[in-house]
């Protein structure tokens, strides 16, 4: 008997309309809805607990890497992420100056737990975020503070680095959220086509792989989850010490 019911129930489902504000939207025609469909991941190097993280939403997608150890740099990444989800970027406006606020957020919460924390008094962090603007002309907004870095990927096009790195030669952090200094990070933005990809990676996957190995795994015309699994799998030989983080995320309208 439950398997009758069962049936029945999947056999309605499968010829069931959608019922829309403006009435019934036809079987197998697919709902356009402009987004990022995006994968990421963290391959924990030999280092001990991952001071790495991530974020993924349909319009929204950052990663954070703590510096100053483990402990304190999971703090401070997490502590920067909250703040970017709690902002709410993708609907607090659509000027680049928007992320900036976004990322000043993140400074002030880091740096908040700092003063009131004498046991971890140099939270630190890098920052990057990136937000889809929908709309007639959809574009992609972005902020960058630290040595991780976005690229953009055209469909059929050569990979572009969007940010710069705020460290010399892999030293300390010019640029942080947390840091003492006044916060200065790189806004921008770029539009998008259908099948553009955007990438972002902590600095722990450009030590592992190298930039010029990275942008060619990412710009390989393979669905996101299958990029990512080439990325660890790579990672996985190379045995880095940092932890790695990666999200790989493809524009796409239906």
């Amino acid at each position: 008997m439950t398997y009758i019911v069962i049936s029945i129930l999947v056999g309605c489902l499968s010829v069931m309309t959608v019922q829309g504000r403006r009435g019934n939207w036809p079987t197998g025609m697919p709902v356009a809805r402009p987004r990022l469909m995006a994968v990421g991941g963290t391959y924990e190097g030999s280092g001990g607990r991952p001071s790495d993280a991530y974020v993924i939403q349909e319009r929204l997608v950052a990663a954070a890497h703590g510096a100053g150890g483990a402990e304190p740099g999971h703090a401070a990444a997490a502590l920067a992420l909250g703040a970017v989800v709690a902002t709410r970027p993708q609907h607090m406006g659509t000027r680049e100056e928007d992320l900036d606020e976004c990322a000043q957020a993140a400074h002030r919460a880091v740096r908040t737990a700092a003063l009131r924390n004498p046991a971890m008094p140099n939270l630190a962090t890098t920052l990057d975020v990136v937000v889809l603007d929908r709309g007639e002309y959809p574009r992609l907004r972005f902020a960058h503070i630290g040595n991780g870095a976005i690229w953009h990927c055209p469909k059929g096009g050569t990979p572009q680095p969007l940010t710069t790195s705020h460290s010399f030669d892999d030293g300390a952090l010019l640029r942080g959220i947390g840091l003492p200094s006044a916060l200065n990070p790189e806004i921008g933005s770029v539009p998008l086509r259908p099948g553009d990809r955007i990438v972002i990676v902590t600095d722990g996957v450009i030590r592992a792989l190298g930039a010029a190995r990275v942008t060619e795994l990412v710009s390989n015309a393979v669905s996101p989850v299958a990029c990512l699994d080439r990325l660890y799998d790579e990672m996985a030989a190379a045995e880095p010490a940092d932890d790695a983080t990666v999200i790989i995320a493809d524009y796409v309208t239906a």
